[in-house]
């Protein structure tokens, strides 16, 4: 026989305490389970969840009332597929209303800029909507389309809150740029259009070899022989209205006019604010999202959306007789 798909709690409890049933309701909520009818919920089978049932489980007895987990499938009434979509849509619904607050706080965030005031303000209330999203994110167990929309609100406020940079020096010699190879690059999981272009770039300008390591946002310890991108405080991060892609483009002296061309799509992209309005960035970021939703794995992103950045490379070619060097086949990279 099959594994059981799901698992389900079923309770009943006393008509007081009157506390215990918000206290039981919170506790659902917060570990995504999805109500069938008044006491039975439902969640994936998965080690975590069932967990979760079982502590919630014996909440609702230690206050007095029953409670029963069991596993289950489902035979009549009720298929998987629509389940799992029920999921989906109460997950998509979690993450709107979070892309719509974002929305709001960046607003105020450019309300704000001119005075250079409630700097702190803000700073504390994205921390707020990072736990929103990370809590969010635990319980989507089948990928709602509305998460990513707002992960990229999020980056956009970050962008936004980042105090602007004097512009550096480019790294235009070639020992300079020699003493990026061997490296060993690091940046928050979760790679998306800034991380994966930019891990492109790397490769494919400064160490077709490079080595990329993920860690959790916030992490600051790197090894002497790492280097951050994307990250606050990074070695090659957003400086000024660049985002991480142009300051590595701009500090290794890379004028190559289909990187400029690229710059300005992730630029559009990342930082939505509309700059180089260009019409082809709408296309790139679908097809992103596409390679972002088929793989969890960042190192699986960066070698599918490097395809995508070679051949949107090529295209951007001036030439027909000389096309651009090809980057060596993706060989198979542990994270270290």
């Amino acid at each position: 026989m099959s594994e059981p798909l799901w698992v389900v709690l079923i309770h009943q409890l006393p008509p007081k305490p009157l506390y215990l049933r918000a206290k039981i309701r919170n506790r659902l909520e917060k570990v995504g389970a999805l109500p069938l009818k008044n006491s039975v919920y439902v969640l994936p089978r998965t080690p975590d969840c069932l967990e979760d049932f079982q502590w919630i489980a014996q909440e609702a007895v230690a206050g007095g009332g029953e409670a029963w987990v069991c596993d289950a499938d489902f035979s009549f009434g009720l298929g998987s597929d629509e389940l799992s979509e029920r999921f989906r849509r109460a997950r998509d619904a979690d993450f709107e209303a979070l892309a719509k607050d974002i929305r709001e706080v960046i607003r105020e965030a450019l309300r704000r800029r001119p005075k250079g005031s409630g700097a702190d303000d803000l700073t504390a209330r994205h921390a707020r909507l990072e736990k929103r999203l990370q809590d969010l994110i635990t319980i989507d167990f089948f990928d709602a389309p509305a998460r990513h929309a707002a992960e990229m609100e999020l980056t956009s406020l970050e962008n936004r809150l980042r105090p602007p940079l004097p512009a550096l020096s480019a790294v235009t010699s070639t020992s300079d740029r020699a003493g990026l190879v061997g490296r060993t690059w690091v940046t928050r999981t979760g790679v998306q259009i800034d991380r994966i272009a930019s891990a492109w770039l790397i490769r494919r300008f400064v160490d077709a070899d490079a080595r990329f390591r993920f860690v959790a946002a916030g992490t600051s310890d790197v090894a002497s022989n790492e280097l951050r991108f994307d990250m606050v405080n990074g070695d090659f991060t957003h400086e000024g209205d660049r985002c991480s892609f142009e300051t590595l483009a701009f500090r290794l002296g890379i004028t190559d006019p289909g990187v400029q061309q690229i710059a300005e799509i992730v630029h559009d992209i990342d930082l939505k604010d509309g700059r180089f309005a260009r019409g082809d960035a709408a296309g790139v970021q679908q097809l992103l999202l596409g390679i972002v939703r088929a793989h969890s794995d960042d190192e699986a992103r960066i070698e599918r959306g490097s395809t995508l950045f070679d051949d949107l490379f090529r295209s951007f070619s001036t030439s027909v007789t000389h096309p651009t060097r090809s980057r060596p086949a993706p060989r198979a990279r542990k994270s270290r």
